[in-house]
């Protein structure tokens, strides 16, 4: 399950969302990033960025094992301790479950197609994001 969003979200609300009445779920992996420092806007395109995040969950899926799967991508202007991204990644074995939240997370810090801006300056990718993806390659 994907969704992009200006609203903030319920980290809480949406692990149990996830959950609810599953028994085959043994492990739970989250991770939110939080804005640092500075505000920040984050602009998509709509439609190309949701089918680009549903095509690396399914791709997720088909490298461990889960059970359910949540990304949650804000976008609009954020401030100072805002909440940018939750991704949930819930599985039968802790295993599965935290190598896909990074796998995620790695995907969309270097290749998910949102554009984000600091002030007047757009910020790319870092080489060590980069690096960290590579390893999935």
């Amino acid at each position: 399950m994907i969704r992009v969003q200006t609203e903030d979200f319920d980290i809480n609300a949406e692990i149990a969302a996830l959950t609810q009445s599953r028994t085959d779920v043994g492990a739970v992996v989250t991770f939110t990033g939080i804005v640092r420092d500075f505000a920040l806007e984050l602009e998509h395109y709509p439609g190309m960025t949701e089918r680009e995040l549903r095509k690396i969950e399914e791709e997720a899926h088909r490298r461990w094992k889960l059970q359910a799967s949540l990304i949650v991508h804000r976008i609009g202007k954020l401030a100072p301790g805002d909440n940018i991204v939750l991704v949930v990644t819930a599985s039968a074995h802790r295993g599965d479950a935290f190598s896909a939240a990074e796998f995620l997370m790695d995907y969309l810090k270097t290749r998910a197609p949102f554009w984000k801006r600091e002030g007047e300056r757009w910020v790319e990718a870092k080489e060590s994001d980069d690096k960290a993806a590579a390893r999935w390659d």
